[in-house]
C-alpha cells in the first residue's frame, strides 16, 4: 500500500469519527428542535352568489333574504315616522290608526269602498291603501297620518312591488289579472290576463327573478316571470276545495309556505322546479304568515280556530302554539319593529290582537271597526317594501 493511500484513508476514518461525535454530542447535551412548520391556512366557504334581478339592491346574506329586517334597522327614509298600526275595516270603509304604546285607536281615517289591505311602497314613502270595491287607492302618508287623493285603479284586491322598484303589481281578483303599474302614478302598463281565480297574495324568489301567486278561488298556484311580466308556471294544489292565501319564503330561498284556510295548514313548495308541494297541517282556517325579525321562526295565524302556530326554520317543524283567550279571528298583520309584538286583525270580531312573540301571551285586544283585514304595523326595518302588509328585504 502506497504513502498515497494510507494517507487517503486515514482522512477518511478521521472524518466518520469527527462525524459520530458530532451526533453524540447532539444527543446527549440538548434535544433536537423540530424545524418549524406553518399553520395551515383555512379555506374560506365560498358564499353563494346570486344574481338578482336588474336594478335590484344587492342580496346584502345568500342564506338569508330577511337579512335587512332585524330589529329597528329603520331605514333613514322611515327613521322619524311616528310608529302606528294602521287596520283597514272593510265593512266600515275607513282605516283605524291604533297607537302600539297605549294600544288605543288615536284617528279614524274614511277611505274607498271595501278597503282589503295597507301596504307599504317599495320606496317606504307612502302606505297604500287597497280599496276593492271602490276601485281606488288611497295614498296615507306615514309621517303626517294624512291621507291624499284617491288614485282610480280597478280592482285593488292587493298589491305588490317587483323588488328593483320598477313596477307595482295589482291583484285584480275578480277581473283575473295581473297588472304591471307605474309604482308612483299606477299608470296601467301591463295586463297579464290570468286563467285562474281569484289571484290574490305573492312573494318573490330569492334572486327577485320570478313570484308566486295564489288563487284563492281555483286552489291554484302560478309562477311569473317578474322581468318578462310572464306567467311561466301553473299549478293545481292536491286537495279538494283547496283555498290558498298568504305567501312567504323561507330565509334561504329554498322553498315557499302557502296558507291554505280549507286544508287548515301550509303548503311547502320548492318554488325554482315549481313541482307537487307537500301540506303541513298547523290549524284551522290558515291565513297569514309573518317572519320573525331573527328569521329562526315563522307565525302562522290559524283564523278558524283563534290560534297562533309558530314554525321553527332550521328545525322544520311546528314547535308551539298559542291560543288567544275568549277566542277570536286572527288574520293579517305584522311584526312591531323590536320583534316583539304580532299585531293581527280579527276579521270577523272587529278588533285588533296584540301578542307577545317571546311568550304567546295576548297583550291588548282592541276594537275597530267591521271586518279589518290586512292591517300594516309602520315602519318596520328594511331597504324597501315588495307589498302586501310589509314585506321588507
Amino acid at each position: 500500500m502506497t504513502h498515497r493511500t494510507l494517507l487517503k484513508h486515514a482522512l477518511i476514518l478521521g472524518a466518520a469519527l469527527t462525524v459520530l461525535a458530532a451526533c453524540g454530542t447532539e444527543n446527549n447535551d440538548r434535544p433536537a428542535e423540530a424545524s418549524p412548520t406553518k399553520a395551515a391556512v383555512p379555506v374560506p366557504a365560498k358564499k353563494r352568489t346570486v344574481l338578482g334581478l336588474p336594478g335590484m339592491p344587492p342580496v346584502l346574506d345568500p342564506e338569508d333574504v330577511y337579512a335587512a329586517d332585524r330589529p329597528n334597522r329603520l331605514s333613514p327614509v322611515v327613521r322619524d315616522f311616528p310608529s302606528r298600526v294602521y287596520v283597514p275595516n272593510t265593512e266600515s270603509d275607513t282605516v283605524s290608526v291604533i297607537d302600539p304604546k297605549t294600544y288605543e285607536v288615536v284617528e279614524t281615517i274614511r277611505v274607498g269602498r271595501q278597503p282589503q289591505h295597507v301596504v307599504p311602497s317599495w320606496d317606504l314613502k307612502t302606505l297604500w291603501v287597497n280599496n276593492n270595491r271602490g276601485h281606488t287607492l288611497t295614498p296615507i302618508d306615514p309621517k303626517t297620518g294624512k291621507a291624499g287623493k284617491e288614485v282610480e285603479v280597478h280592482d285593488p284586491y292587493n298589491l305588490y312591488f317587483t323588488p328593483n322598484g320598477r313596477y307595482a303589481v295589482v291583484m285584480a281578483s275578480l277581473d283575473r289579472e295581473l297588472v304591471f303599474r307605474d309604482p308612483h302614478t299606477m299608470k296601467r302598463i301591463k295586463t297579464v290576463p290570468v286563467s285562474c281565480y281569484g289571484v290574490n297574495h305573492a312573494d318573490f324568489s330569492l334572486d327577485g327573478r320570478y313570484f308566486i301567486v295564489s288563487c284563492e278561488f281555483s286552489g291554484e298556484l302560478l309562477k311569473v316571470d317578474t322581468e318578462r311580466m310572464k306567467v311561466v308556471g301553473k299549478l293545481k294544489l292536491p286537495f279538494e276545495g283547496a283555498m290558498p292565501q298568504d305567501v312567504k319564503i323561507s330565509p334561504d330561498g329554498k322553498r315557499f309556505y302557502i296558507a291554505d284556510m280549507m286544508a287548515d295548514g301550509m303548503w311547502v313548495l320548492d318554488g325554482d322546479t315549481f313541482t307537487q308541494p307537500a301540506l303541513l297541517p298547523t290549524g284551522k282556517g290558515t291565513h297569514g304568515l309573518y317572519v320573525s325579525r331573527d328569521s329562526r321562526e315563522m307565525y302562522v295565524s290559524n283564523r278558524g280556530e283563534g290560534t297562533v302556530s309558530v314554525f321553527d326554520f332550521t328545525q322544520n317543524k311546528l314547535t308551539r302554539k298559542w291560543r288567544l283567550p275568549d277566542g277570536g279571528s286572527p288574520d293579517m298583520g305584522g311584526v312591531s319593529a323590536d320583534g316583539k309584538v304580532l299585531w293581527l286583525s280579527g276579521r270577523y270580531n272587529s278588533e285588533v290582537y296584540a301578542i307577545d312573540t317571546r311568550t304567546g301571551i295576548q297583550l291588548a285586544r282592541i276594537k275597530v271597526g267591521n271586518g279589518p283585514h290586512g292591517l300594516a304595523v309602520y315602519p318596520q326595518p328594511g331597504r324597501y317594501s315588495l307589498g302586501h302588509t310589509g314585506i321588507f328585504r
